[in-house]
C-alpha cells in the first residue's frame, strides 16, 4: 500500500511496465538471487509489490503496444481474462498516487447481465474491489450502478440485455466482458460505440471465450482491434489441483474442448454437411480389432510451400449386429511433401494399422500414385477411384453415413474436422483445397458404401 503523499517518482500501482513477467523470472533464479532482489526493494516497494500487476502478469494478460482502439482477450475458461480486463481498467482510472487523476476518468463496464457484471467484474476473486490496493480502492454504489474511485474516477456497470442504456452516456473507456455470449451483442456494441467519446484517446477491452458469432468476427476483422489469446492451461498455477486434468479428460478433442479450453474461434458454415455438434456426438473410443483398415489419399499435384495438402485419412470398419460402422481412426496428412515423402507417409500408415487397402484419387497424377506407392512399399494393396462429380456431390452420400449414425471418430483430428464442417453441395467454403475431406470421402466409400463403382455417387445409398 503505498502513503497519500508518496511522491509521483516513486513505485506506482499504474505505471507502465518496465518489467514483463517479472515474476516468472524471479521464479527461475537461485534462492540467493532471490534474496539478494528482495532485500535490494526499499519498504514501499516491497508493499507495493503484490498490486504491480505488470510483474506478476502473464504476456496474454497485458495490453499489446501500439496504436489500438480494441484490445481483444481470447482465451478458455479459468485463462485469466477477468484479472486482465480488471488490471487495465485499474491502469486507466489509477494515478502515480492515489489521489491523483489516471488516464480516463468514465468507464463503461458491461456484462451479459447487470447481476453478472457485478458478481464478476466487480465484486468477483478477480474484480476491480478485490484486485485495488487498499488506498485506492474503488467503492461500489449499487443505487446508482457505479463504482466511484478515490481520485474521482468513475466506472458505470450495464447490461447487454438492454443495449438502449447506453443512449446518451458518454466514457473515455470501456471493459465487455463475455462478448460472445451477449444475446443482443451487436446491437449493445454499436451503441457503445457512440458512447467513447471523451478524452484523447478513448479504448475499450473485450474479455471473452470465443462463440462464432458475427459481432466477435467483425471486431477481430477491423484494423484498429488487436488480440492477446492464452488457454486454460496457461493459468494453471492459479487453479484449482486437478482441474485442467478433469476437464481435458472430458472434453479434450473435443471442439466444445478447443472453444472452451483452448480458446479457439471455430468456424460455422451455413448449409455444410457436418456441423461441431454433429461430430461431438460421434466421437468415442474406437475397439480394439477391426474386420478391415481402408486408407484414403488425395495427393497433392505439387511439394512447394505453399501447395495443398496431401490428404491420408484412416478408416477402421467394425463388425456390429446393425451392419458394418466406419472409424475414423487418424489423420496422417502431410503438408508440401515431395511425391516421395507422401508415398513413404502412405505406407507408414499402412504399416502401422495393419490397413487391409489404400484408395487414392487419380485424376491428377493418373498411375503415378500407383508407381511412387509401390518404390517405397511394392506389397501395399492399391486402388485408383476416379472423381466424377464435384467434391460437394461426392461428400454429400458420405455425410449421409454419419446422419445414420454409421461413423464415429477418434479424438485429436481437430484439422480434419474443421475441413469437414467448411463442406457444402456447393462446394469448400473455406481456404485452400479440403484435401483431408477428400481422403475421408474416399475411404468412407470404399469402406462403407459400395466398391463396385469407381467413384461415390449419391445414387450408391
Amino acid at each position: 500500500m503505498l502513503d497519500a503523499n508518496a511522491k509521483a517518482e516513486e513505485v506506482s500501482t499504474s505505471e507502465l511496465p518496465r518489467l514483463r513477467s517479472g515474476a516468472d523470472w524471479l521464479s527461475c533464479a537461485g534462492a540467493d538471487m532471490m534474496e539478494a532482489f528482495l532485500l535490494g526493494l526499499d519498504a514501499n516497494t516491497i508493499q507495493s509489490l503484490p498490486w504491480l500487476f505488470e510483474f506478476w502478469a502473464l504476456p496474454h494478460q497485458l495490453p499489446p503496444e501500439g496504436d489500438w482502439r480494441n484490445w481483444v482477450v481470447l482465451g478458455g475458461r479459468g485463462a485469466g481474462k477477468t484479472r486482465a480486463g480488471t488490471e487495465w481498467v485499474r491502469s486507466m482510472v489509477e494515478g502515480p498516487r492515489p489521489l491523483d487523476p489516471g488516464r480516463a476518468r468514465r468507464v463503461a463496464l458491461i456484462g451479459e447481465t447487470y447481476d453478472q457484471a457485478v458478481r464478476v467484474m466487480v465484486e468477483g476473486e478477480s474484480g476491480l474491489i478485490a484486485c485495488s490496493p487498499p488506498d485506492r480502492a474503488p467503492v461500489w454504489k449499487a443505487t446508482a450502478r457505479k463504482l466511484v474511485w478515490p481520485n474521482g474516477a468513475e466506472a458505470y456497470v450495464y447490461s447487454a440485455h438492454d443495449p438502449e442504456a447506453l443512449r446518451g452516456p458518454q466514457f473515455d473507456a470501456a471493459w465487455c466482458d463475455e462478448l460472445a455470449k451477449w444475446k443482443r451483442g451487436q446491437e449493445t456494441w454499436d451503441n457503445l460505440q457512440f458512447c467513447l467519446r471523451l478524452g484523447n484517446d478513448p479504448r475499450s477491452v473485450v474479455t471473452t471465450t470465443p462463440r462464432n458469432v458475427a459481432v466477435l468476427r467483425a471486431l477481430l476483422g477491423q484494423d484498429k482491434t488487436t488480440t492477446t489469446h492464452a488457454p486454460t492451461e496457461a493459468n494453471r498455477a492459479w487453479l484449482a489441483p486437478g482441474f485442467v486434468e478433469a476437464v481435458r479428460e472430458q472434453f479434450g478433442g473435443t471442439r466444445k474442448g478447443r472453444q472452451e479450453l483452448d480458446g479457439e474461434l471455430l468456424d460455422d458454415v451455413a448449409g455444410a454437411f457436418w456441423t461441431p455438434t454433429q461430430l461431438d456426438r460421434c466421437r468415442g473410443t474406437a475397439p480394439d480389432n477391426f474386420e478391415r483398415v481402408v486408407i484414403g489419399v488425395d495427393p497433392a499435384v505439387t511439394s512447394k510451400g505453399g501447395s495443398d495438402e496431401t490428404g491420408i485419412v484412416v478408416i477402421g470398419v467394425e463388425k456390429t449386429a446393425a451392419g458394418p460402422r466406419g472409424w475414423v481412426l487418424e489423420d496422417a496428412t502431410v503438408t508440401a511433401a515431395t511425391p516421395t515423402e507422401w508415398a513413404h507417409a502412405v505406407a507408414q500408415a499402412y504399416d502401422r494399422w495393419n490397413a487391409d487397402r489404400v484408395v487414392a484419387e487419380g485424376n491428377q497424377g493418373g498411375d503415378l500414385i500407383e508407381g511412387m506407392l509401390r518404390q517405397v512399399a511394392p506389397a501395399i494393396s492399391y486402388r485408383k477411384v476416379t472423381a466424377r462429380k464435384r467434391k460437394g456431390a461426392r461428400a454429400e452420400p458420405v455425410s449421409a453415413l454419419y446422419e445414420q449414425g454409421r461413423v464415429s471418430h477418434v479424438a485429436g483430428l481437430d484439422a480434419l474436422e474443421d475441413q469437414m464442417c467448411g463442406m457444402t453441395a456447393r462446394g469448400f467454403a473455406g481456404a485452400g483445397s479440403p484435401d483431408r475431406v477428400d481422403a475421408l470421402v474416399w475411404a468412407l466409400w470404399a469402406a462403407l458404401i459400395d466398391g463396385s463403382r469407381s467413384g461415390p455417387t449419391i445414387r450408391q445409398l
